[in-house]
């Protein structure tokens, strides 16, 4: 086999392999909203603006974020999202987690999409 045909192989695995199963996709909250049936116990990775933050809620923290995109009218611009980690009102962060759909904790806090279990990396 020649080099090239080497590399050409590589190349050709390299763009039919299938991405990871926990590998996250990246999002809006606009997407997200749009998408949620599909995404339903997916990971994803989306970047926003703290605009809200209730730490240490039922053993997490829960954060409301928003990208500009989503519609305030129908409440598809803000997202929750619960982390063991936390950020400030106002920080740009990037969140990585699961979408769930129609979760009740009870006690009132009852949600039709959450990103849970979130991981958040400041800035990015």
């Amino acid at each position: 086999m020649t080099r090239t045909t080497t590399l050409a192989a590589l190349l050709a695995l390299t763009l039919c392999a299938p991405l990871h199963a926990d590998e996250a996709v990246q999002k809006t909250i606009g997407d997200i909203y749009k998408e949620k049936t599909e995404l339903a116990g997916k990971q994803v990775k989306l970047h926003g603006k703290v605009v809200k933050v209730n730490n240490q809620i039922m053993n997490r923290n829960f954060l409301h974020l928003q990208d500009g995109s989503g519609d305030a009218a129908d409440g598809t611009n803000d997202i929750t999202v619960t982390s063991d980690d936390t950020a400030a009102k106002g920080d740009e962060i990037t969140v990585t987690g699961t979408v769930v759909l129609d979760l009740d904790f009870g006690a009132g806090y009852k949600y039709p999409l959450l990103v849970e279990k979130a991981t958040i990396a400041k800035g990015q």
